[in-house]
């Protein structure tokens, strides 16, 4: 017989030890399985509509064809359910990937002398091809007469529906087969994005202040709900030189590893910067200027306060770009605002900072944040979802409560207070960083 792709040496389809063909039969999981139900119904049904003594579902390696379904026969366990390719009728439909149909299998050409005849008593063979949805059959659908017959015309059109129904079923599974392992695949990337993404985070950010002496610092991330990816938000505390240090807190336009470069520019600049220039204007400027020169594909707006410490306190100077103001808690629980609006980071060539001066008496706090602070609003599932914008006045107001607590508390409980109002659902990123001179004993 001439088969569509030739024969191999043993004159069987050349199609069989298909590599494709077979990684397709692999993926349809039927290799060496037990029966089970869906198949055996289809193959009753089959023998029923064509009165056939026989009816079988088989799948077609290179060298072994694997029994699904011989409803006449008990299971006998995978080895016992399959045989050599070449010992029963099944390749012939696979070979052909179309109907093969034999009427008196002694006598025709194509069967006449089979080695399948004697064992499986068969007269007349009529089978389909189990065909995948890119084209390759992987098995057949079969019936088996004892004795030579005509298949009737309606008896052929049944066998080919069941087939094309044992063929849907098959490529259902492999298509949920695909689906759970792209969406394993999925998860496993979304988990290892969202561990790179903190990861990176956290190396923008320092890991634990440096003590500066005569100061209580203390700094606090919030992440936005649901949020994996590395955002613009960061702050820093670092000796500028002799008695002054520098504490500093940014807000990148953005997300993603755009903003995570902005980032880190910002943060080296200013550091670099600020053992040479005192003034918090003067620094930023240098960063804007950097920002131009290597084309930062990101605006920031930031507040720095350059700042040392004495018995009496601590004093210094604040710069503001484009950022919301600096909040200072005085030890009686006032609160004020401090800055001049400043002209945000990376946008134009000329901006405009102002230096303020400021003075921290013991027990006073100063208080710097991104505007994940004063913009939080109730998330879409809160029990006040028309709340307002917790507002810079709103926080005021939260930030004088805190009166009389130290720095990391004061943090801790602007961050309980946040949560109260957006209802646990932060719509951004938010820092915190807080300085506090201690109250004198």
């Amino acid at each position: 017989m001439e088969y569509p792709e030739g024969a191999r040496d043993d004159g069987l389809p050349a199609v069989l030890s298909d590599p494709v063909r077979l990684a397709a039969l692999e993926a349809s999981g039927m290799i060496a399985s037990a029966p089970e139900q869906e198949f055996d119904d289809l193959t009753r049904l089959a023998a029923s509509v064509t009165g056939a003594a026989i009816s079988a579902i088989t799948f077609v390696g290179d060298a072994q064809t694997y029994w699904k379904s011989v409803p006449h026969l008990p299971y006998g366990g995978v080895e016992a359910w399959q045989n050599g390719v070449g010992e029963s009728f099944c390749y012939f439909a696979v070979g052909a990937n179309g109907p093969f149909v034999v009427e008196d299998a002694a006598k025709d050409a194509r069967t006449a002398g089979h080695q399948a005849i004697g064992p499986w008593g068969v007269g007349a063979w009529a089978g389909f091809p189990i065909v995948t949805t890119d084209g390759h059959a992987i098995g057949t659908l079969c019936v088996i007469d004892a004795n030579p017959r005509q298949w009737q015309p309606q008896e052929l059109e049944s066998l080919a529906v069941l087939a094309r129904a044992v063929s849907n079923e098959i490529n259902l599974r492999i298509s949920l087969n695909i689906a759970q392992s792209a969406l394993a695949t999925a998860q496993s990337a979304l988990a290892t994005s969202r561990e790179l993404a903190r990861s990176l985070q956290d190396s923008l950010l320092p890991p634990v202040l440096r003590p500066v002496p005569g100061l209580d610092a203390a700094a606090r991330y919030l992440p936005a709900t649901g949020n994996v990816e590395v955002v613009g938000d960061f702050y820093d505390l670092f000796h500028a030189r002799g008695p002054w240090w520098t504490a500093v807190m940014g807000d990148v336009c953005g997300k993603g590893t755009e903003a995570a470069k902005v980032t880190a520019l910002a943060r080296y600049t200013l550091r670099a910067d600020a053992g040479d220039h005192l003034s918090p204007a003067e620094v930023l400027d240098r960063l804007n200027t950097a920002m131009l020169a290597q084309r930062a594909p990101r605006y920031l707006t930031a507040v720095q306060a350059t700042l040392r410490t004495a018995p009496a306190g601590a004093a210094g100077r604040l710069c503001l770009a484009g950022h919301p103001p600096a909040l200072i808690r005085r030890a009686d629980g006032r609160v004020r605002q401090a800055g001049v609006p400043g002209t945000l980071l990376g946008t134009m060539p000329t901006v405009r900072l102002t230096d303020v001066r400021f003075r921290l008496a013991p027990g006073d706090l100063l208080f710097l944040y991104t505007d994940g602070a004063c913009e939080a609003r109730p998330g879409p599932h809160s029990a006040l979802p028309h709340r307002p914008i917790f507002d810079e006045d709103a926080l005021a107001r939260a930030l004088a409560d805190t009166h009389g607590l130290d720095a990391a508390t004061t943090n801790a409980r602007i961050a309980e207070v946040l949560a109260g109002h957006h209802g646990g659902w932060a719509s951004d990123d938010t820092a915190l960083l807080s300085l506090r001179v201690p109250p004198q004993p």
